[in-house]
């Protein structure tokens, strides 16, 4: 899709039509209590339009509603080539909505117009699609028994899941939840954070349009405790899959604890490690990875390469090509398509990020914050005892620290309560694959930065999450129950005992 001008992303902005109802058993609605919350535009701070604050009592309709659509089979008992065609139309709508997707995601956001266009729409769509895809691909199994029996392993849909998004990649974390367990046959309840709600609203009514049956997928905007919590405690949710910062996915376990101890998925927090060594090839190249990786969505990406673990032979050299390209990474309005950076999430996570900002004792690129927007940075630290070292800033600031050997880089990079995703750069082979099984995170990149694709399960170790994984065939899993079915086949009482 070719992109359009500034102007032209603006007048498709003023034009939007935005939804401001929850959406529950198949359309729009108040929220029961009547109240409302505001949602702004990060980029310049005007209020886009009210949105229905809902709390536990809308909580319990959609989840009543969710679970009638699915003990009554609605979409759990349509065969599996049916649920793929009308997951299918949605994405041939979404394909058709795209750019209208695609600003309403950048206003509501603070994201690039750019980003959105050519990775945020496109990807979430070809996620929905890959899962639809894999519905009637998926097979179950018969174990190895006797000739007298027959044992089948088999999936089922797992019942009512509670799916708890984050703010920093509403479109793409909605279908890397939405896409499994709908094709599992599961009825979803959707909580959108409430920074970013409006585009989990419109793929819901496009939903309806594909011929989603009502009650199967309800989109509940509001605050964690109002909507979150309730959610998590629910007594009729049969799991809770939930995408966001450890210390909240944390309260998740104990609502599982104190209510129904329903399953639960966490992908949580990451302070990612990318290490160079002093035989890295092609430094230029390196640093481009780096600054992708450390400053793409504003380093409001739970897997961004936050800490740099670089050998001294080669640091001075490094740091000198990554400030070449921390320079082309400008901070603008969003809706420029020149623009790299927009703005952050809120005013709240802007001055969390400054707060880390005014602790630097050695900022050698960028630093410089302003009416929400922070420029590419680069903080060298003592070592990884610094604040700027340990804790998930979350915003476009890279911590430097210095190795002299490839055992401290492994022990520097371990050395956190997360495990999420880790880099390392090596010329060698017998090193870089020496890396990847000793670094303790749940995806490893040789020589770039990345988290796979599609077709492979992005989740993490230690604190950042567990229970299960987004992405691949693998994220069916924890929308689903196995089942053991034992068929006996003997011809008499006594056989069938022995």
């Amino acid at each position: 899709m070719d992109l359009l001008t500034q102007d032209e992303y603006k007048s498709i902005a003023a034009g939007l039509d935005l939804p401001t109802g929850a959406f529950i058993d198949g359309g729009f609605r108040p929220a029961i209590s009547g109240k409302t919350f505001a949602t702004v535009n990060p980029a310049n701070g005007e209020k886009l339009t009210d949105i229905a604050a809902c709390d536990a009592q809308d909580v319990d309709f959609a989840v009543e509603k969710a679970r009638e659509a699915f003990e009554d089979g609605r979409w759990s008992g349509l065969h599996p080539s049916e649920r793929k065609d009308i997951l299918i139309r949605l994405c041939k709508l979404m394909t058709r909505n795209a750019r209208e997707l695609a600003v309403m995601e950048s206003i509501d956001s603070g994201k690039t117009i750019f980003d959105c266009e050519t990775v945020d729409v496109p990807e979430t769509i070809h996620c929905l699609k890959w899962h639809a895809e894999a519905i009637d691909k998926i097979y179950d199994q018969v174990s190895p028994a006797s000739d007298n029996h027959i044992a089948m392993v088999v999936r089922e849909p797992i019942g009512v899941v509670g799916l708890v998004l984050p703010w920093n990649f509403p479109l793409l974390m909605l279908a890397w939840k939405i896409g499994p367990a709908l094709a599992a046959g599961c009825s979803v309840v959707v909580k959108p954070a409430a920074e970013t709600t409006l585009t989990a609203l419109r793929v819901a009514e496009l939903a309806m349009e594909a011929g989603l049956p009502r009650g199967v997928l309800s989109i509940v905007p509001g605050g964690g405790a109002d909507v979150g919590e309730p959610i998590g405690r629910h007594m009729d949710i049969d799991m809770v899959s939930f995408t966001g910062s450890t210390v909240t996915g944390k309260k998740f376990l104990t609502y599982s604890a104190e209510s129904n101890a329903k399953e639960v998925v966490l992908e949580m927090g990451g302070k990612n490690p990318a290490i160079v060594m002093d035989d890295a090839e092609n430094l230029d190249r390196v640093a481009q990875h780096l600054v992708n990786g450390a400053y793409w969505n504003m380093g409001q990406n739970c897997s961004a390469s936050s800490r740099l673990i670089v050998h001294k032979d080669v640091k001075a050299e490094l740091l000198d090509r990554i400030a070449h390209h921390a320079r082309q990474w400008n901070i603008g309005d969003p809706l420029n398509p020149e623009t790299r950076m927009g703005a952050l999430v809120s005013e709240g996570h802007y001055t969390k990020v400054c707060g880390y900002l005014e602790q630097a004792e050695n900022i050698i690129i960028g630093g410089k914050a302003q009416n929400g927007y922070v420029e590419a940075t680069v903080v060298e630290v003592e070592d990884n005892s610094s604040t700027l070292a340990r804790e998930e800033i979350f915003g476009p600031v890279l911590s430097v620290i210095e190795i002299s050997s490839f055992d401290e880089a492994i022990s520097v990079a371990n050395d956190t309560n997360y495990g999420l995703c880790a880099s390392i750069f090596t010329a060698n082979a017998k090193r870089a694959l020496r890396g990847a099984r000793a670094l303790r995170a749940g995806t490893v990149t040789v020589n770039s930065f990345g988290e796979g694709d599609i077709s492979t399960p992005f989740g993490g170790y230690k604190q950042s999450g567990f229970g299960g994984r987004d992405n691949s065939v693998y994220a069916h899993d924890q929308y689903t129950e196995l089942k053991t079915i034992w068929i006996d086949l003997s011809d008499d009482a006594d056989e069938a005992v022995n």
